[in-house]
């Protein structure tokens, strides 16, 4: 019988929340900007409409053109700083406010998360996650080339938390890239397969050990009695 893990280090997007309100969100503070700066209205719902479609890496180039306006580089930039410099309006999901406190006193808890550096701590700060984990590891904090599946975010979570890899567990939802470095590392992988989650469709590959909907059956999974 494999004993409960000492370690369960969490990705943040689409796994203690959803994504999409991450990116509602800044479309509303982008759209509020685009209304103050240039009187253009309607630009946060062609965003989220844009998004919904589909529409990834260009939502504003489209945003704007379906609002009658020329999506110049510099217009697109500046839109995007503001969408990543903004102070997101989201909360952690049901079943991760209901967890976290009452798995922290079972094991060592940690994050490591991909994205831009102001993006992250921003979401890091909304969720309020430093009550519960610790370390934080935002991988664009190390410049690029840092971000899963490099195995450096990892190897810092077994040396801060003092433990051996497959004493591991890393709870995350992107089957492209978050599981290739601690599986290899030996640690557990379980991935979030979340209803409405930006992954949801793609398959598992050999490198994730467990697929749950949501955290709730994350604790009899690994073996952890909370009280």
């Amino acid at each position: 019988m494999v004993p409960p893990p000492a370690s369960i280090t969490f990705d943040v997007d689409d796994t203690l929340y959803l994504e999409r309100d991450y990116a509602r969100s800044g479309f509303r503070a982008a759209g509020a900007w685009a209304e103050r700066a240039l009187g253009l209205g309607l630009l946060a719902e062609r965003a989220w409409a844009a998004f919904e479609a589909g529409v990834r890496g260009r939502v504003f180039d489209v945003a704007l053109r379906d609002c009658g306006c020329t999506p110049t580089p510099a217009l697109v930039q500046q839109l995007v700083e503001v969408y990543r410099a903004h102070v997101p309006d989201i909360a952690l999901l049901p079943d991760a406010h209901a967890l976290l406190p009452r798995l922290h006193p079972r094991a060592a808890l940690a994050c490591v998360t991909d994205g831009p550096l102001r993006s992250q701590q921003a979401k890091a700060q909304a969720l309020q996650l430093a009550r519960w984990l610790s370390p934080l590891v935002l991988t664009a904090q190390w410049g690029p080339g840092f971000e899963k599946p490099h195995p450096r975010a990892f190897a810092l979570v077994e040396e801060a938390h003092g433990v051996r890899a497959e004493s591991c567990v890393y709870v995350a939802d992107n089957p492209a890239k978050d599981f290739v470095a601690p599986h290899a590392r030996g640690w557990r992988t379980v991935r979030l397969r979340r209803a409405g989650g930006l992954h949801a469709a793609r398959a598992s590959g050999a490198d994730v050990d467990h697929e749950l909907p949501d955290l709730e059956g994350l604790p009899g999974l690994l073996g952890l009695q909370l009280g």
